[in-house]
C-alpha cells in the first residue's frame, strides 16, 4: 500500500486514496468546500512544506548547486522532532493503508516533494 508523490491538482489515480497536501498556502481563489473536488488535496498539512525563507531557495535555484543549498536547508527543517515523528508515522501508515502527499509544482525534480519522498523513503516507507 505505497505512498504516491503526486503534483496537487493533478488527475487522481486509481487507488491513490487520501491526498495530503504539503504546501504552505492552499490553492488561489478555490473555496475550501472544492479542494478535494477539484483533486488539490482532502487534508492540507503544511508541516511538511518548506519554510517560506526555504520556499525563496527553491524558486531563485537555477544551477544545481543553488538547489543543493535549498535541498539542505529542506532537510533540516524536516530534520527536527516533530517533522521526524511525522515522516515516521506515515512511514508506518504506508504499510497498511494507500495514501498520497503533494505539492503544486509541475517539476517533481525541482520541487520538495522530491525530497520529501526521498525522506520517506529514508523513514523506512513503502512508495510507489
Amino acid at each position: 500500500m505505497p505512498i504516491r508523490i503526486v503534483q496537487l491538482g493533478s488527475a487522481r489515480a486509481d487507488g491513490e486514496g487520501v491526498r495530503i497536501g504539503t504546501v504552505r498556502r492552499p490553492p488561489r481563489g478555490v473555496p475550501r468546500e472544492e479542494f478535494a473536488r477539484k483533486n488539490w488535496y482532502d487534508v492540507w498539512y503544511p508541516n511538511l512544506a518548506p519554510s517560506a525563507e526555504a520556499v525563496k531557495l527553491a524558486l531563485s535555484a537555477r544551477t544545481t548547486a543553488e538547489w543543493k543549498v535549498f535541498a539542505k536547508k529542506y532537510r533540516a527543517e524536516m530534520a527536527t522532532p516533530e517533522n521526524r515523528h511525522t515522516l515516521a508515522l506515515l512511514a508506518e501508515l504506508s504499510r497498511h493503508t494507500c495514501f498520497s502527499v503533494g505539492c503544486y509544482c509541475e517539476d517533481a525534480s525541482r520541487c520538495h516533494r522530491s525530497i520529501l519522498s526521498e525522506l520517506l523513503t529514508e523513514a523506512g516507507a513503502t512508495m510507489a
